[in-house]
C-alpha cells in the first residue's frame, strides 16, 4: 500500500508542551549553502556537480571527508583522488548527497549545547546507521521516493532531540518511565506527553520544506502499514526496519534499553531473501565503517 496522505499537524491534549518542543527547533543553527543546495536537489531542482563543488571546495572540513571517503577502501581507487570535482564525478549525486548532507546535519547537531541526560553521539551513530542501512534497503526493492531514504533514515529521530531540548525535565522522566517499564518509547511519549517525537520530527521538516514524502516517512516510521507483498514499499516501512535492526545490534540512542541479539527479521518481511539479507547487512557494515568518522 502506497502512501499518499498528507503530513499531518500533531493534536495534543497538552498544545503547550508540543509548542515548547517545537520552539527548540529555534536552538538549532541555520542551514550551510551547501545543505540548502542538497535540500533543492531533494525537491527535484537541478543542482550541478560544478556549484556543489565550489561550495565544497569552500569548506575544507566537508572536502577533506569527501576525498577521504572516495580513497577509502569502499571504492578501492587505484590511484588517490585529490580533486573534489573528479571525486563527486566518481560517486555520483546520490552518494555525495547523502554524504553531504550527513556530514552536513551532524556537524550542526555538534554545535547544540544538549541537557546531561542527552547523549549526542549516541543519536549521531543511530541515526547514522539508520540512514545507511535505509538507503541499502531502497537500493534493492522497489520503494516510494527511493532517493528520500536516507534523509528520512538521518532525521526519523530529530523529534527525540527537539524533546530533549526544550523538555528537558519531561525528558528526564521519559528516561525513567521507559527504564522501569516495559512500555516501548513511543508509548512513554503518548501517556507522558500526549504526542510523540514522530509527529515532531515531521512538523520540524515541514517547517524546514522538506519533500513530503519524508515528512510521511518520518511521521510514520513507528507504524507498521500493510503493503502489498512485491509491491512498492512506503519509505516507512523502510525506516522502520532499518530502525529496528540497528537498535537491535546496540546502536541505540538509550542505552539502558539495548537489545542483544540481532534481528533480520524486519528486513526479510520487507521480502529480501535470507541471502540477500547477508549481502544487504555485509553492503551495510562496509559502508556504515567508512562513514562512521563523519557522524561523531
Amino acid at each position: 500500500m502506497v502512501e499518499t496522505t498528507s503530513a499531518q499537524a500533531v493534536s495534543t491534549p497538552d498544545a503547550k508542551l508540543s509548542e515548547r518542543a517545537m520552539a527548540a527547533l529555534g536552538k538549532l543553527p541555520p542551514f550551510s549553502p551547501i545543505l540548502n543546495k542538497l535540500l533543492a536537489s531533494l525537491a527535484g531542482e537541478d543542482v550541478s556537480f560544478a556549484k556543489l563543488g565550489e561550495l565544497i571546495e569552500k569548506d575544507t572540513v566537508v572536502a577533506g571527508n569527501i576525498l577521504h571517503l572516495v580513497n577509502s577502501a569502499l571504492y578501492a581507487r587505484r590511484a588517490t583522488i585529490t580533486s573534489v570535482r573528479h571525486a563527486l564525478a566518481l560517486l555520483g549525486m546520490d552518494k555525495v548527497r547523502n554524504t553531504l548532507l550527513g556530514m552536513s546535519i551532524s556537524r550542526m547537531w555538534g554545535q547544540v549545547k544538549t541537557p546531561p541526560t542527552w547523549s549526542m553521539a549516541r543519536f549521531n551513530r543511530h541515526s547514522a546507521a539508520v540512514a545507511i542501512l535505509s538507503d541499502q534497503i531502497a537500493s534493492r526493492i522497489p520503494v516510494v521516493y527511493p532517493e528520500g531514504a536516507f534523509v528520512a533514515g538521518l532525521l526519523h529521530d530529530l523529534g527525540r532531540l527537539l524533546i530533549a531540548l526544550g523538555l528537558p525535565d519531561e525528558f528526564a522522566r521519559l528516561l525513567k518511565i521507559h527504564e522501569q517499564s516495559e512500555r516501548s518509547w513511543t508509548e512513554c511519549e503518548r501517556e507522558l506527553l500526549g504526542f510523540t517525537h514522530a509527529d515532531l520530527s515531521a512538523q520540524a521538516l515541514a517547517k524546514w520544506k522538506f519533500p513530503e514524502q519524508v515528512q510521511i516517512a518520518v511521521r510514520d516510521h513507528h507504524q507498521t502499514p500493510a503493503f502489498q507483498a512485491g509491491g512498492i514499499v512506503p519509505v516507512s516501512v523502510v525506516i522502520h526496519a532499518a530502525n529496528q535492526y540497528v537498535n537491535s545490534t546496540g546502536e541505540s540512542i538509550v542505552a539502558s534499553k539495548l537489545v542483544a541479539a540481532e534481528d533480520a527479521g524486519a528486513l526479510a518481511a520487507l521480502g529480501i531473501s535470507e541471502e540477500n539479507v547477508g549481502r544487504l547487512l555485509a553492503d551495510f557494515t562496509a559502508e556504515h565503517a567508512a562513514m562512521a568518522a563523519f557522524f561523531k
